[in-house]
This record gives structure tokens, sequence and C-alpha cells, in this order.
């Protein structure tokens, strides 16, 4: 049964990220909602197995917008 948060309040979408080191090899790959923590994690398109140690396709990274401020949300009385 799905309960009441769930339909007013949608998860956020998983999201795609690569762990790349200096040489631009991928070490690990991760889907998350939010960004990881750390040195070296970037946004892809979506992820394949077949980039681990190897070199990250230039296609593949997705273009880095510049965050936001988040306003604090209200409730209403």
């Amino acid at each position: 049964m799905l309960s009441l948060r769930n339909l007013l309040a949608p998860r956020r979408p998983m999201r795609s990220f690569a762990l790349v080191d200096n040489q631009g090899i991928c070490r690990a790959l991760r889907q998350s909602a939010h960004a990881p923590q750390g040195f070296g994690w970037i946004e892809v398109q979506q992820s394949s197995l077949s980039w681990l140690n190897s070199p990250l396709p230039a296609s593949a990274q997705v273009a880095q917008a510049t965050p936001c401020m988040r306003l604090p949300r209200t409730l209403a009385a």
C-alpha cells in the first residue's frame, strides 16, 4: 500500500556518477539521488561497466551547471 507521503513527495531521480583518477581512468561507478562526497566524482549521462579501469569517454560527462541557491521552503499556515 502506498503512503500519502509517497504520493505527495515523489523521490528524486537517480543520477549516475563516475570516480576518475588523476590520469582520467574510471575507478568506480555509482548511482545516487545526490552527488557523492569527495574528490574525483563527476556526473555522467549513463554508466557502463566497460569504463572501469579504462579512460572515461569524453562524451559521457554531463555538462556541469552552476549550482543555484535554494531558498528555504515555508509552510502555509
